[in-house]
Protein backbone atom coordinates (compact mmCIF):
# COMPACT_ATOMS: atom_id res chain seq x y z
CA UNK A 1 0.00 0.00 0.00
CA UNK A 2 2.80 2.81 1.21
CA UNK A 3 6.44 3.06 1.43
CA UNK A 4 7.94 4.80 3.92
CA UNK A 5 10.97 6.37 2.28
CA UNK A 6 12.09 8.29 4.73
CA UNK A 7 11.25 9.78 8.21
CA UNK A 8 7.96 11.23 7.56
CA UNK A 9 7.96 11.15 3.67
CA UNK A 10 4.94 8.15 2.01
CA UNK A 11 5.24 6.96 -1.46
CA UNK A 12 1.78 5.22 -2.11
CA UNK A 13 1.61 3.42 -5.21
CA UNK A 14 -2.10 4.16 -6.72
CA UNK A 15 -3.41 3.12 -10.21
CA UNK A 16 -2.94 6.68 -11.25
CA UNK A 17 0.85 6.92 -10.29
CA UNK A 18 2.91 7.44 -7.49
CA UNK A 19 1.91 10.21 -5.05
CA UNK A 20 3.73 11.54 -2.14
CA UNK A 21 2.71 12.26 0.84
CA UNK A 22 3.70 13.87 4.35
CA UNK A 23 2.83 12.06 7.59
CA UNK A 24 2.51 14.92 10.69
CA UNK A 25 0.69 15.12 14.04
CA UNK A 26 -0.35 11.71 13.69
CA UNK A 27 -1.99 11.88 9.93
CA UNK A 28 -0.54 11.40 6.47
CA UNK A 29 -1.56 13.80 3.76
CA UNK A 30 -1.50 13.70 0.56
CA UNK A 31 -1.80 17.32 -0.50
CA UNK A 32 -2.99 18.80 -4.16
CA UNK A 33 -3.25 15.50 -6.38
CA UNK A 34 -4.81 16.72 -9.81
CA UNK A 35 -7.48 14.27 -10.11
CA UNK A 36 -8.25 15.78 -14.22
CA UNK A 37 -7.45 18.82 -16.32
CA UNK A 38 -9.80 21.12 -18.32
CA UNK A 39 -9.80 24.51 -20.57
CA UNK A 40 -11.68 26.90 -20.20
CA UNK A 41 -15.74 26.15 -20.40
CA UNK A 42 -15.03 22.27 -21.17
CA UNK A 43 -15.92 19.27 -19.29
CA UNK A 44 -12.91 17.85 -16.99
CA UNK A 45 -10.30 15.37 -18.65
CA UNK A 46 -9.22 12.91 -16.55
CA UNK A 47 -5.40 12.28 -16.07
CA UNK A 48 -2.81 9.68 -14.56
CA UNK A 49 -0.05 11.42 -12.58
CA UNK A 50 2.78 9.49 -13.38
CA UNK A 51 4.60 11.05 -10.24
CA UNK A 52 2.81 13.25 -8.36
CA UNK A 53 5.01 16.19 -5.77
CA UNK A 54 3.51 18.00 -3.62
CA UNK A 55 3.56 22.03 -4.55
CA UNK A 56 4.73 24.83 -2.45
CA UNK A 57 1.61 26.18 -2.85
CA UNK A 58 -2.54 25.39 -2.86
CA UNK A 59 -3.56 25.94 -5.80
CA UNK A 60 -7.47 27.82 -6.26
CA UNK A 61 -9.69 28.47 -8.76
CA UNK A 62 -9.17 32.31 -9.37
CA UNK A 63 -11.65 34.54 -7.31
CA UNK A 64 -11.87 37.87 -4.88
CA UNK A 65 -11.07 37.74 -1.63
CA UNK A 66 -14.59 38.19 0.69
CA UNK A 67 -13.90 40.87 3.19
CA UNK A 68 -17.00 38.95 4.94
CA UNK A 69 -15.74 35.78 5.24
CA UNK A 70 -12.45 37.00 6.65
CA UNK A 71 -14.49 38.61 9.36
CA UNK A 72 -16.47 35.18 9.93
CA UNK A 73 -13.80 32.63 9.70
CA UNK A 74 -10.05 33.79 9.20
CA UNK A 75 -7.58 36.06 7.01
CA UNK A 76 -6.46 35.02 4.01
CA UNK A 77 -2.63 34.66 3.94
CA UNK A 78 -2.81 34.82 -0.32
CA UNK A 79 0.91 33.69 -0.61
CA UNK A 80 -0.27 30.50 0.00
CA UNK A 81 -2.14 29.88 -2.84
CA UNK A 82 -1.96 29.81 -6.50
CA UNK A 83 -4.96 30.65 -8.55
CA UNK A 84 -5.42 27.84 -11.40
CA UNK A 85 -8.05 27.83 -14.32
CA UNK A 86 -8.20 24.46 -13.79
CA UNK A 87 -8.35 23.95 -10.02
CA UNK A 88 -9.36 19.87 -10.10
CA UNK A 89 -7.13 18.91 -7.14
CA UNK A 90 -7.95 16.59 -3.75
CA UNK A 91 -6.36 16.14 -0.74
CA UNK A 92 -6.20 12.62 0.95
CA UNK A 93 -5.77 12.79 4.38
CA UNK A 94 -5.95 8.95 6.21
CA UNK A 95 -4.59 8.10 9.58
CA UNK A 96 -0.85 7.53 10.28
CA UNK A 97 -1.20 4.12 11.58
CA UNK A 98 -1.89 2.78 8.10
CA UNK A 99 -2.28 -0.86 8.26
CA UNK A 100 -1.97 -3.37 5.51
CA UNK A 101 -5.38 -3.81 3.45
CA UNK A 102 -7.56 -1.87 5.72
CA UNK A 103 -11.17 -1.16 4.67
CA UNK A 104 -12.07 2.74 6.04
CA UNK A 105 -15.16 4.58 5.50
CA UNK A 106 -14.39 7.29 3.05
CA UNK A 107 -15.57 10.81 3.32
CA UNK A 108 -15.82 13.30 0.65
CA UNK A 109 -15.77 17.02 1.84
CA UNK A 110 -17.24 19.42 -0.84
CA UNK A 111 -16.68 23.03 0.60
CA UNK A 112 -18.64 25.73 0.42
CA UNK A 113 -18.40 29.45 -0.27
CA UNK A 114 -21.78 30.37 -2.41
CA UNK A 115 -20.10 28.48 -5.46
CA UNK A 116 -17.85 31.41 -5.43
CA UNK A 117 -15.07 31.40 -3.53
CA UNK A 118 -12.80 28.95 -1.03
CA UNK A 119 -11.38 25.61 -1.70
CA UNK A 120 -10.73 21.79 0.01
CA UNK A 121 -8.13 22.28 1.27
CA UNK A 122 -7.79 25.03 3.86
CA UNK A 123 -6.63 25.12 7.67
CA UNK A 124 -10.37 25.89 9.10
CA UNK A 125 -11.40 22.87 7.22
CA UNK A 126 -8.90 20.46 8.23
CA UNK A 127 -9.81 16.98 8.86
CA UNK A 128 -6.63 15.55 10.80
CA UNK A 129 -8.69 15.56 14.51
CA UNK A 130 -11.45 13.84 12.96
CA UNK A 131 -8.99 10.77 11.41
CA UNK A 132 -7.80 10.56 14.34
CA UNK A 133 -10.23 10.24 16.55
CA UNK A 134 -12.48 8.13 14.08
CA UNK A 135 -9.84 6.17 12.32
CA UNK A 136 -11.77 7.86 8.94
CA UNK A 137 -10.13 8.63 5.35
CA UNK A 138 -11.35 12.36 4.70
CA UNK A 139 -10.67 13.37 0.69
CA UNK A 140 -11.40 17.11 -0.11
CA UNK A 141 -11.70 18.13 -3.12
CA UNK A 142 -11.61 21.56 -5.08
CA UNK A 143 -13.54 22.06 -7.72
CA UNK A 144 -14.08 25.27 -10.95
CA UNK A 145 -16.36 28.43 -9.39
CA UNK A 146 -18.12 31.07 -10.18
CA UNK A 147 -17.87 32.13 -13.57
CA UNK A 148 -15.58 28.72 -15.08
CA UNK A 149 -18.09 26.29 -13.01
CA UNK A 150 -21.35 27.85 -12.54
CA UNK A 151 -22.68 30.35 -14.60
CA UNK A 152 -23.66 28.93 -18.46
CA UNK A 153 -26.34 28.56 -20.65
CA UNK A 154 -25.43 27.77 -24.20
CA UNK A 155 -22.74 25.06 -25.78
CA UNK A 156 -20.38 27.59 -26.04
CA UNK A 157 -20.66 28.33 -22.11
CA UNK A 158 -21.58 24.86 -20.23
CA UNK A 159 -23.48 24.87 -17.25
CA UNK A 160 -23.01 22.90 -14.24
CA UNK A 161 -19.22 22.49 -14.74
CA UNK A 162 -18.40 22.08 -11.24
CA UNK A 163 -20.71 19.78 -10.46
CA UNK A 164 -18.64 17.84 -13.36
CA UNK A 165 -15.21 18.73 -12.06
CA UNK A 166 -16.60 16.70 -8.51
CA UNK A 167 -18.10 13.74 -10.01
CA UNK A 168 -15.00 13.29 -11.97
CA UNK A 169 -13.22 13.65 -8.20
CA UNK A 170 -15.61 10.79 -7.01
CA UNK A 171 -14.31 8.66 -10.29
CA UNK A 172 -10.82 9.41 -9.08
CA UNK A 173 -11.68 8.48 -5.53
CA UNK A 174 -13.33 4.76 -6.64
CA UNK A 175 -9.98 4.13 -8.78
CA UNK A 176 -7.61 4.92 -6.21
CA UNK A 177 -8.70 4.91 -2.42
CA UNK A 178 -7.95 1.42 -2.17
CA UNK A 179 -4.26 2.35 -2.34
CA UNK A 180 -4.93 4.94 1.09
CA UNK A 181 -6.78 1.84 2.66
CA UNK A 182 -10.04 3.32 2.13
CA UNK A 183 -13.47 1.44 0.91
CA UNK A 184 -14.55 2.51 -2.31
CA UNK A 185 -17.92 0.76 -1.49
CA UNK A 186 -18.56 3.08 1.11
CA UNK A 187 -18.46 6.69 0.80
CA UNK A 188 -19.86 9.60 1.65
CA UNK A 189 -20.24 13.60 0.92
CA UNK A 190 -19.66 16.03 2.64
CA UNK A 191 -20.81 19.72 2.27
CA UNK A 192 -21.63 22.55 4.09
CA UNK A 193 -23.31 25.58 2.71
CA UNK A 194 -23.13 25.52 -1.29
CA UNK A 195 -21.16 22.29 -0.78
CA UNK A 196 -24.16 20.73 0.60
CA UNK A 197 -26.52 22.22 -2.36
CA UNK A 198 -24.18 20.56 -4.61
CA UNK A 199 -24.13 17.23 -3.36
CA UNK A 200 -27.75 17.56 -3.00
CA UNK A 201 -28.13 17.94 -6.43
CA UNK A 202 -25.36 15.29 -6.95
CA UNK A 203 -28.28 12.91 -6.03
CA UNK A 204 -29.94 13.82 -9.13
CA UNK A 205 -26.83 14.07 -11.57
CA UNK A 206 -26.76 11.83 -14.59
CA UNK A 207 -23.87 9.99 -14.62
CA UNK A 208 -23.42 10.34 -10.80
CA UNK A 209 -24.76 7.13 -9.64
CA UNK A 210 -22.85 4.31 -8.05
CA UNK A 211 -20.46 7.15 -7.07
CA UNK A 212 -21.23 7.53 -3.77
CA UNK A 213 -23.57 5.90 -0.90
CA UNK A 214 -23.91 8.64 1.81
CA UNK A 215 -24.46 12.48 2.01
CA UNK A 216 -23.94 14.46 4.81
CA UNK A 217 -25.74 18.34 3.99
CA UNK A 218 -24.83 20.97 6.50
CA UNK A 219 -26.97 24.42 5.96
CA UNK A 220 -27.57 23.90 2.26
CA UNK A 221 -29.21 27.23 0.90
CA UNK A 222 -31.90 25.21 -0.65
CA UNK A 223 -34.45 28.02 -0.52
CA UNK A 224 -32.43 29.41 -3.33
CA UNK A 225 -32.72 27.23 -5.67
CA UNK A 226 -36.08 27.78 -6.91
CA UNK A 227 -37.22 30.21 -9.92
CA UNK A 228 -33.22 30.94 -10.26
CA UNK A 229 -33.91 30.98 -14.21
CA UNK A 230 -34.29 34.41 -15.37
CA UNK A 231 -31.82 36.36 -12.90
CA UNK A 232 -28.91 33.60 -14.24
CA UNK A 233 -29.72 33.95 -18.01
CA UNK A 234 -29.58 37.98 -17.04
CA UNK A 235 -26.01 37.23 -15.43
CA UNK A 236 -24.84 35.28 -18.46
CA UNK A 237 -25.60 37.42 -20.63
CA UNK A 238 -24.03 40.31 -19.35
CA UNK A 239 -20.87 38.40 -18.82
CA UNK A 240 -20.88 37.07 -22.20
CA UNK A 241 -17.97 39.45 -23.36
CA UNK A 242 -15.45 38.07 -20.31
CA UNK A 243 -15.93 34.85 -22.16
CA UNK A 244 -12.54 35.38 -24.02
CA UNK A 245 -10.61 37.39 -21.64
CA UNK A 246 -7.10 36.01 -21.49
CA UNK A 247 -6.48 36.66 -17.73
CA UNK A 248 -8.75 34.92 -15.38
CA UNK A 249 -8.04 37.18 -12.86
CA UNK A 250 -9.34 40.23 -14.87
CA UNK A 251 -12.78 37.91 -15.50
CA UNK A 252 -12.94 38.15 -11.51
CA UNK A 253 -12.14 41.61 -11.05
CA UNK A 254 -14.59 41.88 -14.16
CA UNK A 255 -17.93 40.53 -13.07
CA UNK A 256 -18.94 41.61 -9.78
CA UNK A 257 -19.56 45.31 -12.20
CA UNK A 258 -22.56 43.03 -13.37
CA UNK A 259 -23.75 41.33 -10.61
CA UNK A 260 -27.92 40.33 -10.25
CA UNK A 261 -29.51 43.40 -8.62
CA UNK A 262 -31.27 42.56 -5.46
CA UNK A 263 -34.58 44.77 -6.14
CA UNK A 264 -35.17 42.70 -8.82
CA UNK A 265 -34.44 39.44 -7.59
CA UNK A 266 -34.47 39.58 -4.07
CA UNK A 267 -32.47 37.38 -1.51
CA UNK A 268 -31.45 34.76 -4.12
CA UNK A 269 -28.73 37.72 -5.44
CA UNK A 270 -26.77 36.58 -1.90
CA UNK A 271 -25.53 33.83 -4.00
CA UNK A 272 -25.49 34.89 -7.85
CA UNK A 273 -23.81 31.64 -8.48
CA UNK A 274 -25.73 27.94 -8.61
CA UNK A 275 -26.44 24.84 -9.74
CA UNK A 276 -28.54 25.01 -13.31
CA UNK A 277 -31.90 23.22 -13.92
CA UNK A 278 -32.56 21.75 -17.46
CA UNK A 279 -28.98 21.89 -18.17
CA UNK A 280 -26.79 18.53 -17.79
CA UNK A 281 -26.32 16.98 -15.79
CA UNK A 282 -29.74 18.13 -13.83
CA UNK A 283 -33.21 17.38 -14.84
CA UNK A 284 -35.73 20.20 -15.00
CA UNK A 285 -36.66 22.50 -11.77
CA UNK A 286 -40.22 21.25 -12.18
CA UNK A 287 -38.79 17.68 -12.53
CA UNK A 288 -36.37 17.67 -9.48
CA UNK A 289 -38.49 16.80 -5.85
CA UNK A 290 -39.75 13.99 -7.98
CA UNK A 291 -36.42 12.89 -9.10
CA UNK A 292 -34.85 13.44 -5.05
CA UNK A 293 -37.99 10.98 -4.33
CA UNK A 294 -36.92 8.63 -7.40
CA UNK A 295 -33.38 7.99 -6.29
CA UNK A 296 -34.30 8.10 -2.13
CA UNK A 297 -33.24 4.51 -1.81
CA UNK A 298 -30.12 5.08 -3.54
CA UNK A 299 -28.18 7.52 -0.48
CA UNK A 300 -28.56 7.71 3.18
CA UNK A 301 -28.71 11.29 4.07
CA UNK A 302 -28.24 13.30 7.26
CA UNK A 303 -29.33 16.97 6.37
CA UNK A 304 -29.71 19.74 8.67
CA UNK A 305 -28.81 23.75 9.40
CA UNK A 306 -27.88 25.63 12.21
CA UNK A 307 -30.61 27.30 14.17
CA UNK A 308 -29.27 31.14 13.52
CA UNK A 309 -27.83 30.77 9.79
CA UNK A 310 -27.93 34.38 8.54
CA UNK A 311 -26.96 35.94 12.53
CA UNK A 312 -23.47 36.93 11.66
CA UNK A 313 -24.50 38.71 8.23
CA UNK A 314 -27.18 40.42 10.42
CA UNK A 315 -25.75 41.42 13.23
CA UNK A 316 -22.77 42.33 12.68
CA UNK A 317 -23.40 44.08 9.24
CA UNK A 318 -20.73 46.91 9.14
CA UNK A 319 -22.85 49.19 6.91
CA UNK A 320 -26.72 49.77 6.12
CA UNK A 321 -30.07 49.79 7.31
CA UNK A 322 -29.45 46.50 10.14
CA UNK A 323 -27.17 48.95 12.04
CA UNK A 324 -29.83 50.89 13.26
CA UNK A 325 -32.85 48.27 14.50
CA UNK A 326 -33.54 47.00 17.43
CA UNK A 327 -32.68 43.38 19.17
CA UNK A 328 -36.05 42.02 18.64
CA UNK A 329 -36.40 43.33 15.16
CA UNK A 330 -32.97 41.70 14.26
CA UNK A 331 -33.76 38.33 16.08
CA UNK A 332 -36.80 38.36 14.07
CA UNK A 333 -35.17 38.88 10.71
CA UNK A 334 -32.73 35.79 11.92
CA UNK A 335 -35.66 33.75 12.62
CA UNK A 336 -37.26 34.54 9.24
CA UNK A 337 -34.80 34.61 6.33
CA UNK A 338 -33.45 30.76 8.79
CA UNK A 339 -36.61 29.53 8.05
CA UNK A 340 -37.47 30.48 4.65
CA UNK A 341 -33.77 29.64 3.52
CA UNK A 342 -32.75 26.70 4.95
CA UNK A 343 -35.20 25.76 7.85
CA UNK A 344 -38.34 25.01 5.75
CA UNK A 345 -36.74 23.73 2.38
CA UNK A 346 -34.60 21.03 4.35
CA UNK A 347 -37.75 20.22 5.88
CA UNK A 348 -39.31 19.40 2.25
CA UNK A 349 -36.71 17.71 1.57
CA UNK A 350 -36.51 15.31 3.71
CA UNK A 351 -40.46 14.74 4.41
CA UNK A 352 -40.08 13.98 -0.06
CA UNK A 353 -37.06 12.01 0.58
CA UNK A 354 -38.92 9.59 2.98
CA UNK A 355 -41.98 9.59 0.93
CA UNK A 356 -39.87 7.85 -1.42
CA UNK A 357 -38.53 5.39 1.23
CA UNK A 358 -35.25 6.93 1.74
CA UNK A 359 -32.95 6.94 4.70
CA UNK A 360 -32.97 10.70 6.04
CA UNK A 361 -32.30 12.31 9.08
CA UNK A 362 -32.78 15.63 10.14
CA UNK A 363 -30.43 17.61 12.53
CA UNK A 364 -30.38 21.00 14.27
CA UNK A 365 -27.39 22.79 15.94
CA UNK A 366 -28.04 25.46 18.20
CA UNK A 367 -26.46 27.17 21.17
CA UNK A 368 -26.36 26.90 24.71
CA UNK A 369 -24.33 29.91 25.38
CA UNK A 370 -26.53 32.61 27.30
CA UNK A 371 -23.75 35.49 26.49
CA UNK A 372 -23.64 34.42 23.09
CA UNK A 373 -25.41 37.07 20.86
CA UNK A 374 -24.76 35.32 17.37
CA UNK A 375 -25.79 32.08 18.59
CA UNK A 376 -25.52 28.83 16.16
CA UNK A 377 -24.72 30.99 12.93
CA UNK A 378 -23.72 30.08 9.36
CA UNK A 379 -20.32 27.95 9.50
CA UNK A 380 -20.57 27.63 13.31
CA UNK A 381 -20.78 23.43 13.09
CA UNK A 382 -17.46 23.62 11.09
CA UNK A 383 -14.78 24.29 13.74
CA UNK A 384 -17.12 21.28 15.57
CA UNK A 385 -15.58 18.91 12.97
CA UNK A 386 -12.46 20.77 11.72
CA UNK A 387 -11.15 21.35 15.22
CA UNK A 388 -7.89 23.67 14.62
CA UNK A 389 -7.62 25.99 17.56
CA UNK A 390 -4.95 28.19 15.53
CA UNK A 391 -6.87 28.30 12.21
CA UNK A 392 -9.75 29.67 14.21
CA UNK A 393 -8.50 31.99 16.62
CA UNK A 394 -9.06 35.08 15.21
CA UNK A 395 -12.38 34.08 14.00
CA UNK A 396 -15.44 36.90 14.77
CA UNK A 397 -17.99 34.09 14.74
CA UNK A 398 -16.75 32.29 17.67
CA UNK A 399 -15.38 35.81 19.84
CA UNK A 400 -18.00 34.40 22.71
CA UNK A 401 -17.68 30.50 22.31
CA UNK A 402 -14.63 29.09 24.80
CA UNK A 403 -12.64 26.78 22.87
CA UNK A 404 -13.28 24.28 25.04
CA UNK A 405 -16.80 24.42 24.53
CA UNK A 406 -16.20 23.52 20.41
CA UNK A 407 -14.30 20.72 21.89
CA UNK A 408 -16.77 18.80 23.66
CA UNK A 409 -19.62 19.20 21.72
CA UNK A 410 -17.14 18.67 18.86
CA UNK A 411 -15.33 15.51 19.87
CA UNK A 412 -19.35 14.06 20.43
CA UNK A 413 -20.37 15.74 16.76
CA UNK A 414 -17.79 14.01 14.91
CA UNK A 415 -18.24 10.67 16.65
CA UNK A 416 -21.77 10.84 15.31
CA UNK A 417 -21.24 12.04 11.91
CA UNK A 418 -18.51 8.46 11.74
CA UNK A 419 -20.93 6.38 12.37
CA UNK A 420 -23.18 7.47 10.34
CA UNK A 421 -20.69 7.44 7.72
CA UNK A 422 -19.35 3.97 8.14
CA UNK A 423 -23.43 2.52 8.91
CA UNK A 424 -25.80 4.47 7.33
CA UNK A 425 -27.34 4.84 10.62
CA UNK A 426 -27.08 7.23 14.33
CA UNK A 427 -27.97 4.58 16.94
CA UNK A 428 -30.55 5.53 19.79
CA UNK A 429 -28.01 4.62 22.11
CA UNK A 430 -25.20 7.03 20.71
CA UNK A 431 -24.10 10.12 23.24
CA UNK A 432 -25.51 13.70 21.72
CA UNK A 433 -23.93 16.69 21.69
CA UNK A 434 -26.30 18.85 23.94
CA UNK A 435 -26.23 21.32 20.75
CA UNK A 436 -27.81 18.63 18.67
CA UNK A 437 -31.54 18.26 17.90
CA UNK A 438 -31.61 14.84 15.70
CA UNK A 439 -34.47 13.20 14.67
CA UNK A 440 -35.36 10.64 12.02
CA UNK A 441 -37.40 11.59 9.11
CA UNK A 442 -40.83 9.78 8.57
CA UNK A 443 -43.19 9.16 5.55
CA UNK A 444 -46.44 11.28 5.99
CA UNK A 445 -48.09 8.63 3.82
Amino acid sequence: MTTQQHSGIHTFQTPSGKISAVEHNGVIRAKSIRYARSERYKKPVPVDLGCHEIPEKTPVCPQHISPLLERLIQRTDVDQFEPDESPQFLTVTCPGNLIENENLPVVVWIHGGSYEIGCGDLPTSDPSVWVKEQRIIVVSVSYRLGLFGFLGGSEERPANLGLFDIMESLKWILKNIRSFGGNPENITLFGQSSGGDAIAHLMISEGAEHLFQRAIIHSAPLGFRLKRQKMSLEFFRRTEFLKDVKDPLKMVDEYVNFLPSFRKYGLKTAMPFCTQYGFAPLCTEEESLDQWKKNAEKYDVLIGSNQDETAFYVKTAQEGLYTYLHKRILNSIVRKTTESIYEKPADVFARNYADGGGNVYRFTLKSTLKNNNIGASHCADLPLIFENQEAWKHSELLKDVPWEYIQENGRKLRALWAEFATTGKISEKSELPEILELRKAQSKK
